[in-house]
């Protein structure tokens, strides 16, 4: 029981490290405003590689509704054993051990300014109902991290 439980603590550690390492990726991107005062969004980063590409991706650019519930284009990305990506797009890549997604909302009260960016890390196994569920919900040996980006006035 005790293995079982070390096992466990110690996939769970991993997982968050991982969904912590995609959420400073993404709150790395550009979401500021220009010398002018007009808004600029980095949308072109390609974040489902490592290293991320200038072009090619999507960058903070909306996710399409349930992006964290299904493997998104985009919006995913596939890890091995050690943490080392192996890429995103919709089908799951030889060697597979962790799913990670994520979600970028824009914020109901302030959408032209603040987006709630939100990261999901799984092992790669059936998630059962779990996906199914209109708030996604996050087992046991998983990680889910929640954050907020604000635009800040030059």
């Amino acid at each position: 029981m005790s293995t079982r439980a070390n096992t466990s603590a110690r996939t769970t550690t991993y997982t968050a490290i991982l969904a912590q390492q995609k959420m400073e990726q993404l709150r790395s991107l550009t979401w500021s405003f220009d010398p002018l005062g007009l808004p600029t969004t980095d949308t072109t980063t390609d974040t489902t590689v490592a290293p991320e590409r200038d072009t090619g991706g999507t960058g903070l650019s909306p996710s399409p509704a349930n992006a964290l519930g299904q493997n998104t284009d985009g919006y995913v990305d596939y890890l091995d054993a050690f943490g080392r990506s192996l890429g995103g797009g919709v089908a799951l890549i030889e060697g597979t051990v962790y799913i990670r997604r994520w979600s970028i909302e824009p914020l109901p009260s302030n959408p032209a300014n603040t987006v709630v960016l939100q990261v999901l890390v799984t092992r790669r196994r059936n998630r059962g109902a779990a996906d199914a569920a209109a708030d996604v919900t996050r087992l046991s040996d998983e990680a889910r991290l929640v954050s907020v980006k604000t635009r800040k006035a030059p």
